[in-house]
């Protein structure tokens, strides 16, 4: 039930895109040799969703030129999670649906420095019940000016399927993403980074699991609520600009990093995103990192709360190409979150690293229409390890 979900972390529980996820951090071409695990516990409050992640890294060098890397990720969700429905007339609780999934992934990544370019190319599956997705993705990072400037280039697509419980078979979902980017040292102490993407999406968007309500006249002056499965578009288009900035302060003992991303889609989604973070060291040993992010975005140009006040009439069934597009899925709205976080890292040796974090995710509507129980407010709770050699 992965698009139920509405977990901050884009990895977990969601379409899997580990090539893409490649693409949009081109931080994970950095070699080194190691084995890690993490373990991480997102937890919705008032008995909502929740989900368990463990996940292991393998990084090896096969020779001085060449990389691979090996991750395995196992999910597991349990909880209630909104249904698209509104909240009963007198009340503010909106209707919510039990779900519980398990999830199964993994990704290989294979690595090759050419010279001045290192080259990069990587596959990723992912199961559950009702999702099934393959990705791949193709990068190359080129240094120039005594590797003080960066390029980075790439591509990477999925091949997913969507079982449609009130469908027969299963329905296919299709995207691809291009990146081009520039990374510049402006001194030892200072660099930034810019690139923009572009992504197409195309086959079932929908939700399964989502639902519309719309009160029906079925005698005169009588009303009924009735629901219906949500229509969206069968294409998105998404573009995406992201500009960062890090910088050590020796004095301090401390570097920040400030990362701003704006993005606009076909569905009519502007978003804007700023991630801060503060990596303080105490001694040789230990890192703390103070961490907030910012999420801001306008409602999808067919997202509605209920359709009572719309002329829309919904037909339910299979998704529509030619509309009328609607839906009442809460991560469409108007909408922003708030994440404050507190990460250490304690490093014992120059083999052994041992992490814990605590994060706190804030969802708040902007709209003063959809009901603020819609929107989940979770702890996070992350705890990890990793040996180098």
């Amino acid at each position: 039930m992965t698009s139920s979900l509405s977990h901050p972390r884009s990895l977990a529980l969601s379409v899997s895109l580990a090539g893409v996820l490649m693409l949009i951090n081109p931080k994970a071409l950095v070699a080194e040799s190691s084995a890690s695990y993490k373990y991480e516990d997102y937890r919705e409050s008032a008995g909502r969703i929740v989900v368990k992640t463990q996940s292991a890294r393998v990084d090896q060098d096969i020779d001085s030129l060449t990389h691979v890397k090996i991750e395995g990720v196992i999910d597991a969700i349990a909880g209630a999670t909104p249904n698209g429905q509104p909240a009963p007339t007198g009340s503010d609780q909106v209707v919510l649906s039990n779900m519980d999934d398990r999830r199964k992934a993994w990704n290989v990544d294979l690595s090759r420095q050419i010279q001045q370019i290192n080259l990069d190319a990587g596959f990723a599956n992912s199961r559950e019940s009702d999702y099934v997705s393959n990705g791949w993705s193709l990068n190359t990072l080129t240094s120039y000016n005594e590797k003080n400037t960066t390029l980075l280039a790439g591509v990477a697509g999925t091949r997913d399927k969507v079982k449609v419980f009130y469908q027969s078979g299963w329905e296919k979902k299709r995207s691809n993403d291009v990146i081009l980017g520039i990374t510049q040292l402006l001194d030892p102490r200072t660099s930034i980074a810019i690139n923009t993407s572009w992504g197409r999406a195309t086959g079932y968007l929908s939700d399964p699991y989502k639902l519309v309500q719309k009160s029906v006249e079925v005698g005169p002056g009588v009303f009924l609520p009735f629901t219906f499965s949500e229509n969206r578009p069968n294409e998105r288009t998404k573009w995406t600009l992201l500009a960062s900035l890090n910088r050590d302060f020796p004095s301090a003992h401390g570097a920040v990093e400030a990362t701003y991303r704006y993005s606009h889609d076909s569905f009519g989604t502007n978003a804007h995103t700023l991630d801060l973070n503060w990596l303080q060291r105490f001694g040789e040993h230990l890192v703390v990192k103070p961490e907030f992010r910012f999420y801001d975005q306008n409602r999808a140009d067919f997202y509605h709360y209920n359709l009572d006040s719309t002329s829309i009439m919904p037909t339910g069934g299979a998704p529509h190409a030619n509309g009328p597009f609607y839906s009442s899925d809460y991560r469409l709205s108007a909408l922003r979150t708030y994440l404050f976080g507190l990460k250490a890292v304690w490093i014992p040796s120059p083999r052994w690293q041992v992490d814990a974090a605590i994060e706190k995710y804030d969802m708040h509507g902007k709209d003063h229409v959809t009901a603020k129980s819609a929107y989940p407010r979770a702890t996070i709770l992350t705890v990890g390890a990793k040996l180098s050699w």
